[in-house]
């Protein structure tokens, strides 16, 4: 598998990146100083930033690319190397990105189904329930077939897996809201908003994002407080603090600018803006006042949140190593 077939990069040229071979392999962001390396394959080489050039770079593709399945890494740090560092960053993620859209053809189609079926919401039936979740389970094919040793492997995006477990559940709680199954599917939303905050994580921290976060949510909440009653006045404002919560995390390591910018962060802080609201229209739909084509703004903008979010669990975050060691620091 050659590098551009990698599973993302972290792109730092001020920290450095770091090649890995194997399964995952592709350049990930380190602190580490320049270093040589040799292997029986390699005569002894520096890859501190010098003269490098496309040729050069071409040569170096083909001359790890045998070495990618004996799990061997590299670091190769390209601080003072900003042509090469830009030339590397689009040589790994443009061809990722487009690797994952044969496999979200599936998603697309059952949307598409959904939109067109646009079955009476006044009528539940099993059939509406399976086609309202067929969406979210072409998510969970998409990500299964990135292999089951890919979820197995790495916490976050096993998590992101069960996130839209759950949700399925929910929509299929909520096609039956009217005859009382709304609070059921308002806990399996919680519990997946738990899940995907979980599978984000908490570094960076970025605190004023949070502030941001925690200011926009209690400003929601203050707006559907006074439609309130009752036990919805307590659990809307405790879902509100958690999809909240779930935003805070997945827009705190968005970097939009320089050459750390990733293209599964911007996935993750985008489905979670657009999930937030997806849930937002609901909540003024069903307490507040009628919000015209809400079932089409609401939908819409829900199959959109969960297809970045799924995208975004393609560049783990955290594999099983990572994430044991963090446990024990």
């Amino acid at each position: 598998m050659g590098l551009g077939e990698g599973y993302g990069a972290d792109v730092d040229v001020s920290k450095g990146w770091q090649v890995v071979a194997g399964e995952n392999w592709g350049l990930r962001g380190c602190s580490s100083a320049p270093v040589s390396f040799s292997t029986h394959a390699l005569t002894p080489m520096s890859l501190d930033g010098g003269d490098l050039h496309r040729k050069e770079l071409s040569r170096l593709f083909s001359l790890l690319s045998p070495l990618a399945e004996q799990g061997q890494a590299w670091t190769l740090d390209l601080s003072t190397h900003l042509p090469l560092a830009k030339l590397l960053r689009h040589s790994l993620i443009s061809p990722q990105v487009k690797s994952e859209g044969p496999k979200l053809v599936p998603f697309f189609k059952a949307t598409c189904v959904y939109f067109v079926l646009w079955l009476p919401s006044s009528s539940p039936s099993w059939v509406s329930a399976l086609i309202k979740c067929l969406p979210i389970f072409c998510l969970w094919l998409f990500l299964l077939a990135h292999g089951l040793g890919f979820l197995l492997t790495h916490p976050s995006a096993t998590r992101i897996f069960a996130g839209l477990v759950f949700s399925a559940l929910g929509d299929a709680f909520l096609i039956w809201q009217d005859q009382g199954y709304f609070m059921h599917g308002l806990l399996m939303f919680a519990v997946t908003h738990v899940l995907y905050a979980s599978a984000f994580g908490m570094r960076p921290l970025a605190l004023r994002t949070g502030l941001v976060m925690a200011v926009l949510s209690g400003l929601c909440y203050a707006l559907l407080y006074p439609c309130l009653s009752g036990a919805f006045t307590y659990l809307v404002g405790i879902y509100v603090a958690l999809i909240g919560f779930m935003g805070w995390r997945a827009v705190a390591g968005l970097r939009l600018v320089g050459a750390a910018w990733r293209w599964t962060e911007l996935a993750a802080g985008s489905g979670a803006l657009l999930f937030i609201i997806s849930d937002l229209t609901i909540a003024l739909s069903k307490f507040c006042f009628p919000v015209p084509y809400a079932r089409a703004l609401i939908m819409s903008t829900y199959y959109a949140a969960q297809m970045f979010i799924a995208l975004s669990a393609v560049e783990s975050r955290e594999p099983v190593e990572d994430y044991r060691q963090s446990k024990a620091n």
